[in-house]
């Protein structure tokens, strides 16, 4: 028996199919996800998948689909696009990098910063540039101690010293014992946040802001609560520290107190 398609229509009265465009995923085209809600700008995109945020800083990743996606209404597939001519390479903070280049001997000059975390976040953006100048950066256990701390470095004209400290607002304890150190070869600068975590931006981690945690509880601990993570500081950390890919990531407050400390060290 002859099997025939359920289609009638004449094959020179059928509607041919319109192609699909593709579109490069440049970064910050925004785009509709085909069958959802969800509409974000392009902030990423490897082989195979997308990253988009939307306007809350919630990021998603999406496979590419042929018109998986909708651009001013339009379906549309969207591609990797081209990689442009190769240009100089940067480094994390935004400085021009230097292939090649070998780390410095050590200065005399230090930058301590306050605490493990400090040190980390730190090293993580400005790690090639400290490497070039020979500028060690060193973590201190608090600022209680700081003038003793600065009395015993012995700072100099050829031993430059910059510090860093969380929390330094007008009123505040650390800005009390920051007021201590008078050493015109020292530079006490910080940023105004509780915790040097609060120096990533919240769209880095996918959440909209950092929370308020009442006074009188650990502060850490009171983020982590809120947020739903685990009660483990340390994971927390690691987890934020893997989301901060370049000085885009960070706050000015904090982007501008560690180059002014790298400018004074070098000095």
């Amino acid at each position: 028996m002859r099997e025939y398609s359920p289609d009638l229509t004449p094959p020179w009265k059928r509607a041919k199919a319109v192609p699909v465009p593709e579109v490069p995923a440049e970064p910050d085209l925004v785009v509709e996800v085909a069958g959802t809600d969800f509409c974000g700008a392009v902030v990423g995109c490897e082989a195979g998948t997308v990253t988009l945020e939307d306007r809350f800083g919630k990021r998603r990743v999406f496979p590419l689909q042929p018109g998986g996606f909708l651009l001013e209404g339009a379906a549309v597939t969207l591609v990797r696009p081209l990689r442009a001519p190769a240009g100089p390479r940067r480094t994390a903070s935004g400085s021009i990098a230097v292939p090649g280049a070998r780390a410095r001997v050590a200065r005399a000059g230090r930058i301590y910063v306050e605490g493990r975390h400090d040190a980390e976040l730190v090293e993580r953006v400005w790690g090639d540039d400290l490497r070039i100048e020979g500028v060690v950066v060193e973590y201190l256990e608090g600022v209680d101690d700081l003038p003793a701390v600065v009395a015993a470095f012995a700072p100099g004209p050829d031993a430059r010293l910059g510090v860093l400290v969380d929390h330094l607002v007008p009123g505040s304890k650390e800005s009390r014992i920051a007021a201590e150190v008078s050493s015109e070869h020292v530079l006490v600068v910080g940023h105004p946040y509780v915790d040097v975590w609060q120096a990533v931006k919240p769209a880095a981690l996918g959440i909209t802001a950092w929370p308020q945690v009442p006074r009188g509880q650990d502060w850490k601990t009171g983020v982590c609560r809120a947020l739903g993570w685990p009660p483990n500081t340390g994971a927390a950390w690691q987890h934020i520290l893997s989301r901060v890919t370049s000085y885009r990531d960070l706050e000015p407050p904090l982007l501008g107190a560690v180059e002014h400390l790298i400018d004074h060290v070098t000095a």
